[in-house]
């Protein structure tokens, strides 16, 4: 087994020859494509990062399978220590990125099929926790990342998969050969399947009586025939094809969302996990969205960590470090980034050990954590804007500041404190414009808001999770309900006497 290096990793990805289109037109060399490539740098990182001895604690692992160190995003967990170690992993990438780097999701996908395919076995004798097994033995071993396809379109959110207008609104199985499946459909917002080697596709929702053509995990090459690829837009993103770097904001990395199709893609059986298993379908998304719930208290707090650096720089550059309401308001980022990480740390710590041998995350801490960043991040953002000023989004552009003409003009009329070269103090507000409201805004903070599920999703399972009968009993216990009152209460005498 040998780790690929940022460089290896990108020409695998450029061998793959994916079928991506961009703006209605099929992109050839999207590897250097300017849109896409810096979501490619961006999970480039973490193949960087786990070659580099100051963080092969956190970024590899000892796989289980093989004894040997792999990619902490390719690892099953084996304890609560490799929970802790995954959110200041990402932490970690959060803070080199700034952005979404995009490897979570697999991570997260094949941990919970890990399980969830061991007690399918127990419960009906299938053989397919066996070929799960071999499947992650083989992303270890070659170094692969895998896209975790989970969310579908839906359609009609009040109609469940079988009774759709469009059956294809959730990828089923539309034959069954001797060979393996066929499958139609589509997975939206994927994070990263641009840039992934593998898909490891699940379903979205709990499964009822007659949705088994729907009930289905399996794996596929990203490259497999009949599978096509609609990259997302983002804000701001045309700007990278102005060949500029200061109005980027983040001038090297970036996130990536696309709409993976499916057209009658053939799986073998060997690469299927659940084929109509309907009571396993809502524990496999209950699992997942633990882990993926979880991570979020990683990556958002690493990305929040460059947001604050960049708002006290801007404070610093527009001359108001030292006003009190200044510090006031970063003690107040502060607070709110380092609360979420507790969250992430706490359900790590305590997180237990499934059927299968591998460790999950507290399920009901997982989403309260998540719940947090449907919240915290926006009050983030907003004081990084109230600190930054208005100019973060009036600023002209990185051609104004190199004309002839204009450039001496912009660079005297937004110079900002004596100490601080104004396009220092531009290229700091670019980057808060991109992680608050631009191309990076989708790995932060509208992300926030629907990564991993909504945040009525983490409710649900909050109110599923809290074990209300157990708190009513131990308020029952200390109230003394049901307890029959004695006829008459000792003190009672002893008071009407004083009373007299």
């Amino acid at each position: 087994m040998t780790l690929k290096t940022p460089e290896e990793y990108i020409q695998s990805i450029a061998d793959l020859r994916l079928k991506i289109y961009i703006f209605g037109a099929e992109v050839k060399d999207y590897t250097e494509h300017p849109i896409i490539r810096p979501s490619l740098n961006c999970l480039a990182t973490t193949y960087e990062l786990a070659a580099m001895p100051e963080y092969q604690d956190l970024m590899l692992a000892t796989s289980h399978l093989s004894g040997e160190k792999v990619n902490r995003f390719a690892h099953i967990h084996q304890s609560t220590e490799d929970l802790v170690k995954k959110v200041k992993m990402q932490r970690l990438l959060g803070q080199k990125t700034g952005s979404c780097f995009q490897r979570c999701v697999g991570m997260d996908a094949l941990n919970a099929v890990y399980s969830v395919t061991y007690e399918i076995d127990q419960a009906r004798g299938t053989d397919y926790h066996r070929k799960f097994r071999d499947y992650v033995r083989s992303i270890q071993d070659e170094d692969l990342t895998v896209d975790g396809a989970m969310t579908d379109p839906k359609g009609d959110r009040s109609l469940p998969p079988h009774k759709q207008p469009d059956p294809d609104m959730y990828v089923h199985v539309v034959e069954r050969r001797d060979d393996g499946i066929v499958v139609r459909g589509a997975k939206a917002h994927q994070t990263g399947a641009c840039n992934s080697h593998e898909a490891l596709v699940m379903p979205t929702i709990a499964m009822r009586e007659g949705d088994e053509d729907y009930a289905l995990c399996f794996s596929t090459p990203a490259n497999a025939e009949g599978i096509f690829y609609i990259y997302g837009r983002q804000s701001c993103d045309t700007r990278k094809l102005e060949g500029t770097e200061l109005d980027v904001g983040n001038k090297r990395y970036g996130g990536q969302e696309a709409l993976m199709v499916f057209e009658d893609v053939f799986v073998p059986w060997e690469r299927v996990y659940m084929d109509g298993e309907l009571e396993f379908s809502g524990l496999l998304v209950e699992r997942f969205a633990g882990y993926h719930r979880q991570s979020y208290g990683g990556c958002k707090v690493g990305v929040g960590d460059v947001l604050i650096g960049a708002a006290a720089l801007a404070a610093e550059y527009n001359g108001v470090a030292k006003a009190s309401h200044i510090k006031d308001k970063l003690v107040e980022m502060n607070h709110l980034n380092e609360t979420l990480y507790s969250c992430g740390i706490a359900c790590s710590a305590e997180g237990f050990c499934t059927a299968a041998g591998n460790y999950q995350s507290d399920l009901l801490l997982s989403n309260v954590c998540k719940q947090n960043i449907t919240r915290f991040p926006y009050e983030i953002t907003r004081l990084a804007e109230d600190i930054a000023g208005g100019l973060m989004v009036t600023m002209p552009s990185e051609s104004d500041f190199s004309d002839e003409k204009l450039g001496p003009i912009v660079q005297k009329y937004f110079a900002g404190s004596c100490d601080a070269p104004t396009m220092d103090r531009m290229r700091v507000l670019r980057l808060i414009e991109n992680l608050t409201l631009g191309t990076a805004a989708v790995g932060y903070r509208t992300e926030s808001l629907h990564g991993a599920g909504s945040p009525q999703a983490q409710r649900v399972m909050i109110a599923r999770q809290s074990n209300m009968d157990h708190k009513k009993e131990i308020a029952k216990a200390l109230a003394g309900v049901g307890k029959e009152l004695p006829k008459t209460c000792p003190g009672q005498q002893e008071i009407a006497s004083v009373a007299h």
